[in-house]
Order: C-alpha cells, then structure tokens, then sequence
C-alpha cells in the first residue's frame, strides 16, 4: 500500500493500530517462547525462509535455489507453503499437495511455480505443521522441509531461520496496519541468517534474480533471449510484492515497458491481459501460472533464478549437517 513507504496523514491515522499489533505479536512469541503456546516439529529438519514486511521479498526464488543446493548435496527436500491466494489457505483448510496440474484458485500461484520448477514435492496448507506431516506421511523419503514463508508461524518448530530482506527496506518503519512490518527490525538480530536482495542498508548474504530469456506462456520450447527484445514496446504486467522491480529488470535489456502493476497474487482475467495492439505481453512466472489458461501467442513469461553468496551456501550445508547431531 502506498502509505507505507511514509510517515504520512494515513500512516500516523492508523499508528495506534499498529501499537496494539505490536503488543499482540510480543505477546504472541513470548507464550510460545515459555511454552505455554505449542509448537510442532515434524522429526526432520526445517528451514523456514521468512521475511517481516508483507508482501514478497524474492523467498520463493530463494526457496528454489536452497531446494535445488540440498538435491546436489544428496538431500531430499520438501517444501511447504500456505499457498496464498487459494482456498486452500483459508483458516481450517486441509492439506492439499501442488503439482503443476493444480489449479492455483485452489493452491495459490506460487506453491505451482515451486512444483513446477522445485523438483520436489509441495505441500499447503494454513497451518504448516499439518502441511509437514502430510509431506511425510506421503513422501518418507523427504528427509528435511523448506517452508515457503512462515517466519511467524511459530507453531511449526523450525532448525534454521532465514530472513529475506529486499530493496525496499523496512518502509515507513511501522507495524502493519500503519506500515508493512510484520515484526519489528530487531528480529533480525534472532534469526540464523538475513539475506539481502537489492538491499545495501541491511547486511547479509548477497542474493541476486538472474534472468536472461523469455519463454512464450503457449509453448514452453519458444525461448528466445531477453535481448532479442531491445527497442521494443513491451507491456509489462507484474501482480507481485514489488513490481517496479520487475519493470527496471526489463528496462535493462533494453525493452520499452509499459508498466502494468497488479496487486500481490492477483487472479487475474483475461480481458485484463488485452491491451488493443498486439504488442508482447511480458509476465512474471508467478502471474504466468494464473494465465496460462487464457494465454496468447504475444504473452511471454520472464524466469529468474536466485544468485546467492557461495558462504551462505557453506553456512547452510554446515549449518544443517549440525542440526541433525544436535
């Protein structure tokens, strides 16, 4: 929302809101800190990529990339996410695997995405404890779980803790519903690891989204490179945490993008995609899932894929082979 970059009129309107979020989320982690709240652990590791604003930081390509390393190491991971935007997130909802053939009204748009490209299976559900144990009770073989979000579900028992943190910071520095914060700053101080993307007020490991091709959203064989596009108009649509990221991200292969922002996990419809001259329609992969439906042959999907700091991969790997003696 726009008022959380600043301290403006609404954002002052709507402090004593975030004050009383404030003292609900103390309190909140102080009952499951002492106990008297529960959490659950399914008997494997967990790693929990999390972040404190709302909206999206770059986790799921994080996720992907961390998936991708445990598989090169021999792990055989799983991952478990709400799956925002679907039913199956809804309060009570039962968990449902994704799979490429799922229907994101129902999983939300990037439990496919993770499915489609984490090699791995893919659970949901609202409550992630009941996510893990249907992964395993399903997939034994998975011998540890990546969540997908979740830093604040304190009721999945987590081994290791990293926190994204993106080019856009902390905003106005307020708790939701005044600013974007779902926790304060000073949580990053508990967490395992913070990873920065396009963040230099932050430190942490370095992560950064590589793309270099468009794929037609008709037919995935149709790759041509981004720079192919140079000169060109292009009508860029993004429904994601922060799509003037991926307006500039086009911009510097030399395309021409009309920006076309969206909410976060919008269901978009197709007259929506239809801007009257047949220019290229280009996407990011999350919204590409939501529309592949009602694609045309002009719509192009944009994959990136996350960089991340060789240390913060020799963290993890030893971080992880220590929680399984600990």
């Amino acid at each position: 929302m726009k008022h959380w970059g600043r301290r403006g009129a609404l954002a002052w309107l709507l402090w004593p809101a975030s004050l009383a979020f404030g003292v609900v989320v103390i309190v909140r982690r102080f009952l499951y800190r002492i106990k008297i709240l529960g959490s659950k652990h399914p008997g494997v590791p967990v790693i929990v990529v999390g972040n404190l604003t709302a909206g999206g930081s770059g986790k799921t390509p994080l996720v992907l990339r961390i998936a991708e390393l445990l598989r090169e190491h021999q792990w055989k991971p799983g991952i478990v996410a709400r799956g925002y935007g679907g039913s199956a997130a809804m309060k009570g909802g039962a968990p449902r695997e994704a799979n490429i053939a799922s229907d994101p009204a129902e999983v939300g748009d990037e439990p496919i995405l993770l499915a489609r490209r984490g090699g791995c299976p893919v659970w949901v559900a609202p409550e992630r404890s009941a996510a893990c144990r249907a992964l395993r009770e399903q997939h034994p073989e998975c011998d540890v779980i990546v969540t997908d979000d979740g830093l604040q579900h304190y009721a999945l028992a987590r081994d290791i803790e990293i926190c994204v943190v993106d080019g856009r910071g902390f905003g106005n520095g307020f708790l939701l519903p005044a600013g974007p914060l779902r926790e304060l700053p000073s949580r990053l101080s508990s967490v395992d690891a913070v990873v920065t993307h396009e963040s230099a007020d932050v430190k942490g490991y370095k992560m950064q989204l590589q793309g270099e091709a468009l794929v037609r959203v008709t037919d995935a064989h149709d790759v041509r490179p981004a720079k192919s596009f140079a000169g060109q108009k292009v009508h860029a649509v993004a429904g994601i945490g922060d799509p003037k990221r991926f307006f500039l991200h086009l911009a510097r292969f030399g395309m021409q993008p009309v920006p076309h922002p969206f909410p976060d996990h919008h269901r978009f419809r197709a007259e929506e995609l239809d801007f009257g001259d047949g220019e290229p329609v280009v996407m990011t992969e999350k919204d590409a899932v939501k529309c592949k439906r009602f694609a045309k042959a002009n719509h192009w999907v944009f994959p990136v894929s996350a960089s991340l700091d060789p240390a913060f991969e020799r963290w993890l790997l030893e971080k992880l082979s220590g929680s399984q003696t600990a």
